[in-house]
Formats: C-alpha cells, structure tokens, sequence
C-alpha cells in the first residue's frame, strides 16, 4: 500500500530500529501527528500468551487520569430504582427489554460501552451476537457488570478503558489524543502498561511483553523499550 507524503515525512523522524523511552517516544508521535484533525493516539502491545488458552487470557479495565479525549456514550441496561440511578449519574441511555429489537433489527449501536445491573444480563444475553464481535458485551472483569451503575458510569465517563487480546494476542488501546500535553500522554501510557503488567498470568512462560508501540491515527509507529516495564 502507498504511504501518503505527510507520512513519509512523518516516518523520516523516527528510526525503527531504535526502541524508545516512554518520554522520547510521546513527543516523536506528537511531533508525527500532522493530520488537519485531532489525532487519537494508541498503544498496540504484543503480549507473549496465547489468547486461546482460558488462562491466559489478558483482559481488563482501567481508568487513565486524563482520559482518552473522547466523549463516551454509556447504554445503561436496568430497571426501577437502579434504571433511575443511571438516569442521574448521567447515562446517555437507558433501557431494558424494550432495546432488543432496537439494537437487533434496527441496527443502533449509537453508543460506546454498554453497562448492566446482574439481573439483566438474560437479557443482554440475546444481544450477545451483535454486541460480542464488536466489544461491546459487558462483562463483570471490566467492572461493566455492577450493581453500582453509578461508580460504572463515573468512571467510564473520567476515562475508563477496556483492554482485551485480539486474535493476534496484540491489545489496541486509546492513550489520549495529539493534543494532550506529553506529561498527559506518559501518565496515560504509564497507567495502562501497569495494568497490563498486573495482569501477566500465571501460566504465560518466556517473554510477556514482546513489543510495545505507539502511534498517531495518521502516524509511523513509535517502539518502546520494554525493559523498565517488567
């Protein structure tokens, strides 16, 4: 595929054969971001586990202290009381039964992160074919599956993220967008390698993290030395 001149120039910055302390690799993505928009900036981080293997599964959520720059959209299934807390604490939507043919026949996923109080997970469950392929089944490890609709909300709204292994056993995760500050971008980037970190599994054998980069949404790939993470 041919690369556009903005990233061509953009790639003459960095050395790829050169891996990055953190500080060093945030202001070469920031110096690299060089698109008319806002550019979202993500870690990809190879893991050395196989993602096929239940307990090596890597999956998480963690809130970054600056956020990632977007504005989340929250879907809030629950009913009564709770329904009303979500209401309160800011949900963009809420709702129960009446949602499942909205989201199965009407195709509306106008929504980010989907929230459920426990007892409504049979019925999110039928939801599980259009909801699973794109993330966005909620799940009780992400804190997405709570009776405490509010502290979901909040957080997920202060910046809460979900990190999970793709097929590749790589996690593609937001860190903020090109005009966050680098101080904004390192703390981001450094609460998210902890946890990654944190949960290594028992079971995962020789090297955990295998590579470590970061980008621009228009951006060349920056690599990090994974060394001071482990």
């Amino acid at each position: 595929m041919k690369k556009g001149k903005r990233y061509v120039e953009a790639s003459k910055i960095v050395d790829k054969t050169t891996t990055y302390e953190v500080a060093e690799a945030v202001s070469l993505v920031k110096k690299s971001a060089s698109a008319k928009f806002d550019e979202t900036v993500e870690a990809h981080i190879r893991l050395g586990v196989d993602s096929r293997h239940a307990d090596q599964q890597v999956r998480g959520a963690v809130v970054l202290p600056h956020g990632t720059g977007k504005k989340v959209r929250v879907l809030v299934f629950a009913k009564g009381p709770k329904a009303d807390e979500a209401q309160a604490a800011g949900a963009d939507y809420v709702g129960a039964e009446e949602l499942i043919p909205k989201i199965q026949n009407d195709g509306w996923l106008d929504f980010d992160v989907v929230v459920a109080t426990p007892d409504m997970m049979g019925v999110v469950g039928r939801l599980g074919k259009v909801l699973g392929p794109k993330g966005l089944m909620p799940n009780p490890k992400a804190g997405t599956v709570t009776m405490d609709v509010t502290k979901a909300i909040e957080d997920i709204k202060a910046g809460k993220i979900e990190y999970r292994l793709d097929k590749a056993n790589i996690i593609h995760v937001p860190i903020g967008k090109a005009s966050f500050s680098e101080e904004q971008l390192s703390e981001n980037f450094q609460t998210l390698m902890d946890a990654v970190v944190k949960a290594k599994p028992a079971s995962a054998k020789g090297t955990y993290l295998r590579s470590v980069v970061i980008a621009s949404t228009m951006g060349p790939g920056v690599k990090l030395n994974t060394a001071k993470f482990m």
